[in-house]
């Protein structure tokens, strides 16, 4: 049986990727591969601009806990109109620029979040170990999307052995205060076995280029195993 890295991500709100516009800043339901790819990295100290090659090619499944709720938040944003200032050096010369001249306009934008989150992340490859480590002492502060999303319990990393994701993920120990949980949805890239009938889907998740954040779509697999958390002895 292959070997499988484990940990948990438990966190009040989150906010998990998906189409990020000026007006509206969605967020999927549970972390995407690029999300534990940046987590990884964030763990072991690596920045935008640093080699991620190698997390790049481990294997990666993420389950949820629980269905997680919705959460909207509201901001007032000020633009310029392109006509009211030419060819400004930063925003805060154009804002001041326009300001001066009484043409900043105000548009409401929104943010939103997902409450309640009590995910698993079953990763599989190579350092394993090393992965491990950097989880128990991790080199910057990781949050569960946005800086605003703390989490709320540590990762606590296991490597496991199990046929599949899913069940690698039967063994997390998730805290005390939640108990055992049933997983409400597990997903892999496609082709990954989950020990379920799966269906497929597209998600713009995949890392095209990382400092400038742009991502490409990747193919799922999406399942839903009758397993729970939190039952296995470790």
């Amino acid at each position: 049986m292959p070997e499988h890295l484990i940990f948990q991500l438990v966190a009040t709100i989150g906010a998990m990727g998906e189409f990020a516009g000026h007006d509206r800043r969605g967020s999927l339901g549970l972390p995407g591969r690029s999300s534990v790819i940046g987590l990884l990295g964030a763990a072991l100290g690596r920045r935008r601009d640093h080699e991620f090659s190698d997390l790049e090619a481990l294997g990666v499944a993420v389950a949820s806990f629980g269905r997680t709720g919705h959460l909207r938040d509201y901001h007032t944003v000020q633009t310029v109109p392109s006509a009211a200032v030419k060819s400004p050096q930063s925003r805060p010369q154009a804002l001041r620029e326009a300001a001066a001249k009484g043409r900043v306009n105000t548009v409401l934008t929104s943010r939103d979040y997902r409450t309640e989150c009590v995910f698993g992340v079953a990763v599989w490859g190579d350092d394993l170990p090393a992965l491990a480590a950097a989880l128990r002492q991790p080199v910057f502060q990781v949050f569960l999307g946005r800086k605003s999303c703390p989490l709320s319990a540590p990762f606590d990393p296991q490597r496991v052995t199990a046929d599949d994701p899913a069940q690698a993920l039967a063994h997390l120990r998730l805290p005390p205060w939640i108990g055992a949980r049933q997983m409400v949805e597990i997903v892999a890239e496609e082709g990954v076995g989950l020990g379920a009938p799966a269906r497929l889907e597209t998600r713009h998740d995949r890392t095209v280029d990382r400092e400038r954040r742009h991502f490409g779509p990747g193919r799922y697999s999406v399942a839903h195993p009758a397993l729970s958390a939190g039952e296995v002895p470790s």
